[in-house]
């Protein structure tokens, strides 16, 4: 099974709970209007990986306790990583998944895909992203009206922590010059981010 992939980081304290693997899909139909992540929209950019392959990249990294799913619009490639997700729970990973859709039109779209892979997410953040509504106080979020659904108990004791918990950014500086960025910030500070490496 193939998996339209943008991006992909073995080891981050910035997209979830614990030390994660993170992969960011490539191509998103929501298009919300400030994304972050726009250049992740076209449905023909990134790469097209094998799940079983990605599977065992993240099972092999030492230290994780899960992975992490976003985009672009994971559920618009909801068969490869619910096959993604089952993989790695079956040795002990939780999953996390980022979506623009709400969890109830999800839940009542009648597509298996879909279902199988929020049977196999444990903590799901939903809702399109709005410019309009920043929240700074929730780590993981970008705006106010996105929400946590905690599908299973594994991270359910983090629900009344959620506004003490922080939110991180991880810069990685390549051999190359190349800088990437990942974590919530705000726009202002990814500036001045930029503006410091560029000296």
């Amino acid at each position: 099974m193939i998996l339209r992939l943008h991006r992909f980081v073995s080891r981050t304290r910035a997209e979830g709970p614990g030390v994660r693997a993170c992969l960011w899909v490539q191509g998103c139909a929501i298009r919300c209007v400030g994304c972050f992540n726009a250049h992740m929209w076209p449905a023909d950019g990134g790469e097209e990986v094998d799940v079983d392959v990605l599977g065992g990249t993240v099972l092999g990294t030492p230290g994780i306790e899960g992975v992490t799913f976003l985009g672009g619009e994971p559920f618009e490639q909801a068969g490869a990583l619910a096959r993604l997700a089952r993989l790695v729970r079956e040795e002990g990973l939780s999953v996390m998944t980022f979506t623009g859709h709400r969890y109830e039109d999800l839940a009542s779209c009648g597509d298996p895909d879909c279902a199988e892979l929020l049977a196999a997410t444990d903590l799901l953040v939903d809702g399109p992203y709005d410019r309009r509504r920043p929240d700074t106080r929730r780590p993981w979020t970008g705006s106010t009206n996105q929400r946590f659904w905690f599908l299973t108990d594994r991270y359910a004791s983090l629900a009344p922590e959620l506004g003490d918990l922080p939110n991180r950014v991880e810069v990685r500086l390549r051999p190359d010059g190349a800088v990437f960025v990942n974590g919530m910030a705000r726009r202002d500070q990814l500036a001045a981010m930029r503006r410091a490496v560029r000296g």
